[in-house]
């Protein structure tokens, strides 16, 4: 998916641009960016996270990075911030979303003689498209709209000029933008949580297809907030940071209500409840607290060298990372009946190992209760759940192996109560050896999260969205 943090200050920001910048690591996992200015000076460095961290990338960048303005970026796509010369004067963007017209816009770029310099995983990279069509204006704030027009799919954005910061939400509002007060100056992330630490208190959530203005004296609206939203359901279910708030609504409480839910329907008997480390975990409390089950850890996270599961690029890989940063505990799993909580299945491959690992070290039943319905559609707008093939998500799978055919209607298996819903589960609580499964309700999952079904995105789990 991706984040970004930017900071317009009275004094020299880098520091707080780095640990802001730093915050957001669970947010991707593949490149990381900071650009500065001071006194229309502009300094930028890139690094690859995909054999290191953040910080020990970064850290001895941070001096040579000094400025009272600046932007940052963890991504899982390309390279940046785009550092840009154009008629507007120099800038640096770094965007989050997934461009879903990125070809048509390309090509209608050459048609007006426009080329590009950089590229990401062999294709343009999407923030130099986005500098592109800034540029296509006369003036940043007419630029920036521009953008946001043309761009299907999801684009928020983050534009350091010498004079400002432009922090511009995607026009049906599916990334999130919030802007933070500090003692110096102002911050814009994709995040709340970076914010407590580094002194600032949250003062705006930036609206869909909205432009704020940032300089270190305080923040404007350049161009009112659209009347549509669909901001994306799984923030809340597994990408956000537990102390995260969107749309002042809190990831953990939102995590709580969906465990609640799911132990409402509850009809197993069991010893203990457990979430997969880490986004599980406040979907288990949510079901302990509800179900009066005791909440236990037959799985250990060992955090100090392992990154996130889904970080190597080698399937091969991801599997061995998934299975050798969780620990079991033999004394807690042996002979129990464990319930457990996750955020989602999207592949199988890494629960599946879980499952073989409890039996091994003597379950006696594993019971999987999932905070979100099966996903079955790739997602269209952000970098999640997207493959090279439908089939790789289990739930697709199993449909196919339901179905003999790919090219199918998906609709009642979307619909839980339906015939072919229950079809499909059982296929995917067989091919996983699971004493049982169950997937959150979308009704519930609308319920948990406390916003309006029209404003929030479930295309990854109905099909349901639009452009």
């Amino acid at each position: 998916m991706g984040g970004f943090f930017g900071c317009a200050s009275q004094q020299n920001c880098n520091k707080e641009l780095f640990y802001g910048t730093d915050y957001l690591s669970h947010l991707g996992t593949k490149r990381g960016g900071i650009a500065t200015v001071n006194k229309n000076e502009f300094r930028r460095k890139i690094h690859t996270l995909e054999n290191a961290y953040f910080r020990s990338k970064f850290e001895s960048d941070i001096d040579k990075l000094a400025g009272n303005m600046g932007i940052g970026v963890i991504s899982d796509t390309d390279s940046q911030p785009i550092l840009i010369h154009s008629h507007l004067g120099k800038f640096a963007v770094v965007t989050v979303g997934k461009i879903a017209n990125l070809d048509e816009l390309t090509q209608n770029a050459f048609l007006n003689n426009t080329h590009f310099a950089e590229s990401s995983q062999g294709e343009i990279n999407p923030s130099e498209l986005v500098a592109t069509l800034i540029s296509e204006k006369g003036s940043f704030e007419e630029g920036i709209s521009n953008a946001q027009t043309k761009i299907k799919g999801s684009c928020s954005m983050l534009v350091l000029t010498s004079s400002c910061i432009f922090a511009a939400r995607d026009r049906l509002g599916r990334t999130p933008i919030i802007i933070g007060k500090g003692n110096n100056g102002f911050a814009a992330s994709s995040e709340s949580s970076t914010f407590s630490n580094l002194g600032f208190e949250t003062d705006y959530y930036v609206g869909p297809n909205e432009i704020v203005k940032i300089t270190p004296d305080g923040y404007e609206q350049v161009q009112a907030p659209g009347d549509k939203m669909q901001i994306c359901s799984f923030l809340w279910v597994y990408y956000g940071y537990p102390v995260s708030s969107y749309e002042g609504i809190n990831t953990e409480q939102v995590r709580y209500n969906c465990g609640k839910a799911l132990a409402k329907r509850e009809t197993s008997t069991a010893d203990l409840v457990a979430g997969i480390p880490d986004s599980g975990i406040g979907h288990a409390i949510g079901f302990a607290n509800e179900s009066k089950i005791p909440y236990m850890r037959p799985y250990v996270k060992y955090t100090p060298t392992w990154p996130r599961s889904f970080m190597p690029q080698n399937q091969e890989m991801r599997d061995l990372v998934a299975r050798m940063k969780l620990i079991p505990i033999r004394e807690i799993i042996q002979g129990k009946r464990i319930i457990f909580c996750d955020d989602s299945v999207v592949r199988g491959t890494q629960l599946n190992d879980n499952t073989e690992i409890l039996y091994e070290y003597g379950a006696k039943e594993v019971h999987m209760r999932i905070a979100c319905p099966c996903l079955i559609h790739p997602c269209k707008f952000l970098n999640f759940s997207t493959s090279r093939s439908t089939l790789d998500l289990a739930g697709r799978k199993a449909i196919y192996k339901i179905e003999g055919t790919e090219d199918t209607d998906l609709t009642d298996y979307a619909f839980d109560g339906s015939d072919k819903h229950r079809a499909m589960i059982a296929k995917i609580t067989d091919e996983l050896r699971l004493t049982t499964l169950t997937y959150q309700k979308l009704d519930d999952l609308v319920a948990a999260i406390g916003m309006p079904k029209e404003n929030l995105c479930t295309h990854c789990w109905d099909g349901s969205s639009y452009f």
